[in-house]
C-alpha cells in the first residue's frame, strides 16, 4: 500500500469554481484518485474535482511563508 499525504476526505458542502488544468496535471490527478481510493478503502476513485480542494488545503497548511503572512 502507498502512503499518500491526502487521507480520507470529509463530506463538506463544496463551493463550485472553474479551473483550467494542463492535460498532464489532469492525468496525474486521475492516477492519484485511483491510488487514493485504494489507499483509503474506497471501491471507486473519487472525482478529481473533490480531491483538488483538500490538496490545496494541505498545501497551504504546510506553506511556512503563507502561515507567517
Amino acid at each position: 500500500m502507498v502512503k499518500l499525504k491526502l487521507g480520507p476526505i470529509e463530506d463538506d458542502k463544496p463551493v463550485k469554481i472553474s479551473v483550467e488544468l494542463s492535460a498532464a496535471v489532469h492525468r496525474d490527478l486521475t492516477a492519484y484518485a485511483r491510488i487514493h481510493a485504494s489507499d483509503t478503502g474506497l471501491t471507486h476513485p473519487m472525482a478529481i474535482e473533490r480531491l483538488i480542494g483538500p490538496m490545496l488545503e494541505r498545501f497551504m497548511a504546510s506553506d511556512r511563508g503563507f502561515r507567517r503572512g
